[in-house]
């Protein structure tokens, strides 16, 4: 596939629009109260009667934070009570037994995710009692295969944190860093020096981690264009080998945190274009490949690896190795995917902690495809993973004819190929290097829910 891109300033300020990221199609606002836990549990039943039923992925949402960062607009619950963090993991495992029978013992979980919050707000012990949970109540993967990976504060990591989590089975880490530079640590209330990063990163290649994502922040208070390249000088020197840098969206609105920011210290438009264009830059050069949207990582990390072969796949972690597995979501507010079904949890801690209690799922809302939600949903996967779409392969499996069934979204597609960003015939649409940063303005002529959702006033984050 392509996997070259290229940086035009011009067309990036006038593509920057709203739109969804497609970490689902279609996406969280077409999920409703109409399907909860009867219409879950019939989907993660009738998933074991495939002729070959998937493979498991969990998801474990651990809300909890020891501080607050100001830029966060995640579900969290910021607090230094650790009872609550208990009386919470009581219900995950209650969670998991009520899960565990819906789910043939054959049907082995090949990926593990604890996201948060601050997953390692957990103790050790708890850590511990949740992995002996789960692997009482599924068949976890206990090969080098598997990917087992958990969320890091660098800031809430004790010394012997990062070879626990190798005992119990965890090979994959992401690192919140945002910005190494102390003024813009100190604005936005997340102060972490490179040594302890550093540190925790090393300790994870000695313990036999495979892979390590770095997460980082463009457009925070007090950020340069000059300031973010010698962060980027230090992450490349760290060489991990994903990498996340991602826009922040100063929204005090929406978030009541954001407004202990001050938005005189916020770059402009222009330079946090720069910065990001710089991002671009120094990462390619230093071998990193583009993966899509904010997504960066080695040419022989899976994830590269996977696009080049043509597998690579995208939920609602993001970038995704897994195609094939049904994600099973535990905690408030976490979102899973059954067979041809979405899932959303209690987003409340104390309403999906009495829904357990109760000895009923968490499941609040979800959505069922139909054959043209599963049609368009192969459609936007592929044009984001791997920026080109081949007609005759979705014909073959849908039994269509690509350009009568998509007459009207090739026609929206125009004004892309007017620009050079994406290239279209007959038998395929192609993105090109200029249009690589606009992967989502491609995947939104396919949406047949967009316009609804903008007339009923539904709001995403800026694209570019």
């Amino acid at each position: 596939m392509e996997q070259r891109l290229q940086f035009d300033r011009d067309l990036l300020r006038r593509y920057n629009v709203s739109g969804p990221r497609y970490t689902s199609y279609p996406t969280a606002p077409q999920f409703h109260e109409g399907f909860g836990e009867a219409e879950y549990a019939a989907a993660a039943r009738a998933s074991n009667r495939h002729e070959q039923p998937s493979p498991l992925s969990v998801y474990v949402h651990v809300p909890f934070c020891q501080n607050v960062c100001l830029y966060c607009a995640c579900n969290k619950i910021v607090t230094a009570n650790y009872t609550r963090a208990e009386a919470y993991l009581e219900n995950v495992f209650k969670e998991i037994e009520l899960q565990s029978e819906l789910f043939d013992d054959s049907r082995r979980v090949e990926q593990l995710h604890l996201g948060g919050g601050t997953p390692n707000y957990l103790r050790n012990e708890d850590l511990a009692r949740l992995l002996a949970k789960l692997r009482e109540h599924f068949v976890l993967d206990e090969t080098d295969q598997r990917e087992f990976s958990i969320e890091l504060d660098p800031r809430s990591i004790q010394p012997e944190t990062v070879p626990y989590l190798a005992e119990l089975g965890f090979n994959r880490m992401s690192v919140g860093i945002q910005d190494f530079n102390p003024e813009v640590q100190q604005a936005i209330h997340r102060v972490q020096s490179r040594e302890l990063c550093t540190s925790i990163i090393e300790e994870g290649r000695r313990q036999g981690f495979r892979s390590t994502n770095v997460d980082l922040i463009y457009g925070l208070p007090k950020q340069t264009v000059e300031s973010f390249d010698r962060t980027l000088d230090e992450i490349i020197e760290i060489r991990p080998e994903r990498l996340a840098i991602y826009n922040y969206a100063h929204l005090p609105h929406l978030f009541k945190i954001q407004r202990q920011i001050r938005e005189a210290d916020l770059p402009g438009p222009e330079e946090k274009l720069s910065i990001f264009g710089r991002a671009i830059e120094k990462l390619t050069d230093a071998g990193y490949v583009f993966i899509g949207l904010d997504h960066f990582a080695l040419p022989d990390d899976e994830l590269a690896v996977a696009q080049q072969q043509g597998t690579l796949h995208r939920n609602f972690q993001g970038y995704s190795t897994r195609a094939e597995c049904d994600l099973i979501a535990l905690g408030s507010t976490s979102i899973g995917k059954v067979g041809d079904t979405y899932s959303q949890n209690l987003r409340e801690p104390e309403d999906y902690e009495q829904r357990i209690a109760d000895g009923r799922l968490a499941v609040f809302r979800g959505f069922e495809l139909s054959a043209d939600d599963r049609l368009r949903r192969e459609v936007i996967i592929e044009i984001m993973c791997h920026s080109r779409l081949e007609f005759a392969d979705v014909e073959a499996r849908h039994g269509i004819d690509f350009n009568d069934y998509f007459a009207e979204e090739l026609r929206r597609l125009e004004p892309l190929v007017d620009d050079g960003l994406i290239e279209v015939d007959r038998r395929r649409i192609q993105v090109l290097p200029r249009g690589r940063l606009m992967l989502r303005h491609v995947a939104m002529a396919f949406d047949a829910y967009l316009e609804r959702e903008a007339a009923e006033g539904k709001r995403y984050s800026q694209a570019i």
